[in-house]
């Protein structure tokens, strides 16, 4: 299995390092790696927004585009912003190494 890395900034502002394995979600990753401030309650089935999180590099040109079910639930969010995804819906990859992150304040 091939392993990449995610650099994730928490909502306390500390910074970690998660070893992420390719063709799981971004959302998967980070709770395997025990992160407890991504909820994530709906498991990655796309209908909640607990997983809400901020891409802060320039690839954000790299992931898939948001659908119209991302976009309604970071819609219900008060904390959307232009780098706003949700961590289930980005799968991550070898092109994504390195990948910076925030999670996102809770509602």
């Amino acid at each position: 299995m091939d392993l990449g890395w995610i650099i994730l900034e928490t909502q306390d502002g500390a910074e970690r390092r998660i070893e992420a394995a390719h063709g799981l979600t971004v959302m998967d990753a980070l709770k395997d790696a025990g992160v407890d401030d991504l909820l994530a309650l709906c498991g990655g089935c796309c209908s909640c927004a607990t997983c809400h999180i901020y891409v802060e590099d320039d690839r954000v040109a790299l992931l898939p585009p948001v659908s119209e079910d991302e976009s309604d639930l970071l819609d219900s969010t008060d904390n959307r912003t232009e780098k706003s995804r949700l961590s289930c819906q980005i799968p991550f990859d070898a092109s994504l190494d390195g990948l910076r992150i925030s999670i996102a304040p809770d509602d």
